[in-house]
């Protein structure tokens, strides 16, 4: 069966089941499989909406293509997000990264350069000074050493490449971006995930489930932002041990002022570099409340906080002890050291 065939079901509006999802993503994987094919594909698939087994079936086939990760042993989480809310805002889930170590967390930090922002992950962090490892010992080392890593995702997925440029060719989100944050190689049981569709959190966690995770959070915050937002209501479920739990929250249940969208906006690499880095280094601004409020959910996500309020405290105890700092500075000097010696 040809992958055009599948494109026509998704046309004519019929959601594929997870084995179906699972033959059309093994056809788009496949070399020989002609990229306008896979375009229509994506479009169409865009056009009538995903579910969950379709995101599920397709990111059980690209977990498949992924190099094998050898981790030491631990509990690890990621925060990556699906992207493509195109509301351009700076890199949130990155500089999380950084508080939820500096608090003792695990991160295996699942990411890309930009699709459809101005500074995807990948982006910021060479910006900051850290290569894009490929060396996958050093990838280990990196997280026995400080407990955090950086997996870019094009080397962590080899057979993107051909798919990646009909992503980049359609310029608007795809089926991909709902996948990206599942498809970590590193094996995880819990997860933080933003998504840009608030009607589709319980649907996003239901994947999380059948994915393996024990515990996880998906969150969509204002006007489908991939992140908590400060400004009005964040749509919300709790995946704990197969339990589907969902919630709202807005900034001032958890004692933070409300803020427009519009005061968080990023800009260049560099310059999100700059906020970064000022953030971690303890300067109030709006961008600090919105990241505390994102780590603290991290927190909570993996169970080190029995409630946002606790998290969002573990989280400024991270930044104003200097450990969540301290771990960006670690992951530079080590990022350097490998460089030079390659």
């Amino acid at each position: 069966m040809t992958l055009s065939t599948y494109t026509s079901r998704v046309i004519a509006g019929e959601h594929l089941l997870f084995d179906d999802m699972v033959q059309a993503a093994q056809l788009i994987f496949n070399e020989e499989t002609p990229k306008d094919d896979i375009a229509a594909f994506l479009m169409a698939m865009s056009k009538k909406g995903e579910t969950a087994h379709e995101v599920a079936g397709l990111a059980s086939v690209m977990k498949s293509h992924a190099v094998a990760v050898d981790v030491p042993e631990g509990l690890y989480i990621d925060n990556c997000g699906t992207g493509g809310d195109g509301l351009k805002t700076f890199n949130i889930s990155t500089t999380s990264a950084f508080i939820l170590a500096g608090g003792g967390l695990r991160i295996a930090k699942h990411g890309n350069r930009k699709v459809s922002s101005l500074s995807g992950s990948s982006d910021v962090l060479e910006a900051l000074g850290i290569g894009l490892i490929t060396n996958l010992q050093q990838t280990k080392e990196l997280l026995a050493q400080e407990g955090i890593a950086f997996l870019h995702a094009p080397n962590m997925h080899p057979k993107l490449g051909r798919i990646g440029e009909v992503r980049r060719a359609i310029g608007k989100p795809t089926i991909f971006n709902m996948v990206g944050p599942l498809t970590n190689p590193v094996p995880l049981q819990t997860q933080l995930v933003g998504i840009n569709r608030p009607d589709f959190v319980t649907d996003y966690a239901e994947v999380l489930h059948m994915l393996g995770r024990k515990r996880a959070i998906v969150v969509s915050g204002a006007q489908g932002m991939d992140e908590a937002s400060l400004d009005g209501q964040n749509t919300f479920v709790l995946l704990d041990q197969g339990d589907i739990l969902p919630f709202k929250l807005r900034a001032e249940d958890v004692g933070l002022e409300p803020q427009p969208l519009s005061a968080i906006r990023g800009g260049t690499p560099e310059e999100n570099a700059i906020i970064m880095r000022d953030l971690l280094d303890g300067k109030q601004s709006v961008y600090f409340d919105t990241v505390i409020l994102n780590s603290g959910i991290g927190f909570f996500a993996y169970g080190l906080a029995e409630s946002l309020k606790e998290g969002i405290e573990m989280a400024k105890e991270s930044i104003f002890s200097g450990r969540a700092l301290q771990k960006l500075d670690a992951v530079v000097a080590y990022s350097q050291k490998v460089g030079a010696q390659s």
